[in-house]
């Protein structure tokens, strides 16, 4: 099977995911955080290039276009922070990925991607992969080829180097009982995710693809974060991650307030929104909206494609509203590259962040943008902007509701003054 094919397979494959609020992974000025990168050229500065292990991977320098993270000011209204992100990001011949990093430049605004590691093994390297309680070589969402993998770090490189993060979605994608994610142990995480790294650091090896050019960071530098299958074994993950060094998870589900840690690591889930037609609510993921209107059928009704999608882009915007209006909670959105039911999900998105990514004092920002700020700030003004409920804007004004001058930040953490030399 193609490699284009397999990765799609992969993301049809996760519709048999269980239960919708479980979520199912597989798969304005340019001052903003989240600003595009440059219109032409993208390359690293040749100068600082320099090679890691067998050139699958190399350090160019610091990241483009990740602005400083500033403490607020006493007073001061935080911005409204968006997230889109995306589980088991590879190219294929949807050709999503390519799409969406141009939909995230075209509107000044940064994305996380979380890389499937298997999409970066060929097929005839499957054995390479050791997936914890499952014999070697077995994933459920398949391989990839040369083709699909060169794509797949063409797009990885140009998403980098325009600001946007590269994060996890592991490997093989196991979910339910029968050895899932969510039955494994701390030190089945710790495999998994080594061997995530390992796929992603040995992909010429792999390929023999000797003469392609490398990946633009260090990814043992770069993953700080990432979602779990099915959002299945966040317990266990994040005590593994935590011993990693990782910074944040975003595994789970929460309302729309503002974020606080768990096991040391930022708790950045997906939260729930409203969604219209109905009285409860919905998670913040394509493949819940999908569950929720056609089931477990991933091209449901042709003639409710429309209506399906404008249920989740309405959802999303009121969501949104709510906290942009009310208690400027961080709003976490995930997806898939995917066509279900049409690509109906696909359209909403587009529509979505064009028409909230433009908003005064919006920014939508990848996971590290959004930890390197919280890391930023007084743990005082987290706490009180912790004590709003969803939807919930200070009665008194945003002015006097966190008019205590916070503490300054300690020399060296995100947000301190630049030391002088």
């Amino acid at each position: 099977m193609a490699a284009t094919q397999r990765i799609a397979a992969g993301a049809m494959a996760t519709a048999a995911c269980a239960a919708s609020l479980a979520g199912c992974a597989t798969g304005s000025s340019g001052s903003k955080e989240g600003a595009p990168g440059p219109e032409k050229g993208v390359a690293a500065p040749k100068s600082v290039v320099r090679l890691i292990g067998d050139g699958s991977t190399s350090y160019t320098g610091a990241q483009p276009h990740l602005p400083r993270p500033e403490r607020l000011k006493p007073g001061q209204k935080p911005p409204q922070f968006v997230v889109f992100s995306w589980d088991g990001s590879g190219e294929d011949s949807q050709k999503l990925f390519s799409h969406f990093r141009k939909v995230a430049k075209a509107n000044h605004a940064n994305m996380t991607f979380f890389l499937s590691g298997v999409y970066m093994l060929p097929e005839d390297k499957r054995d390479l992969y050791r997936p914890p309680q499952h014999s070697p070589g077995r994933s459920e969402i398949g391989f990839n080829d040369d083709q699909g993998i060169t794509d797949t770090v063409k797009q990885l490189r140009l998403a980098w180097l325009e600001g946007n993060e590269i994060g996890t979605h592991f490997n093989g994608h196991f979910c339910g009982a029968d050895g899932g994610v969510g039955q494994w142990s701390v030190d089945d995480w710790k495999s998994e995710i080594a061997q995530a790294k390992q796929f992603v650091k040995t992909w010429k090896t792999n390929t023999g693809l000797s003469k392609a050019a490398s990946l633009p960071f260090d990814y043992d530098k770069e993953l700080i974060g990432a979602r779990t299958p099915c959002l299945e074994g966040q317990k266990n993950f994040m005590k593994a991650a935590s011993q990693l060094g990782f910074r944040y998870d975003t595994s789970g589900v929460n309302d729309q307030v503002w974020p606080k840690k768990k096991e040391k690591l930022w708790d950045l889930s997906m939260q729930l929104v409203p969604f219209p037609g109905h009285t409860y609510e919905q998670l913040t993921m394509d493949y819940n909206f999908m569950v929720n209107q056609s089931g477990a059928a991933t091209q449901g009704d042709p003639d409710k494609f429309g209506y399906w999608g404008d249920q989740m882009r309405d959802g999303l915007l009121q969501g949104f509203h709510r906290a942009y209006d009310g208690n400027r909670a961080p709003l976490v959105i995930g997806n898939h590259f995917e066509s279900w039911n049409g690509g109906t999900y696909m359209h909403a998105l587009d529509e979505v962040i064009e028409n909230v990514c433009n908003k005064p004092e919006v920014r939508c920002v990848s996971f590290r943008q959004l930890a390197d700020w919280l890391d930023a700030q007084d743990p005082r003004t987290l706490a009180k902007l912790r004590t709003l409920k969803v939807g919930e804007a200070p009665k008194q004004g945003w002015a006097s509701f966190l008019s205590r001058r916070p503490a300054p930040a300690p020399k060296g953490v995100p947000g301190a003054p630049a030391v002088r030399p």
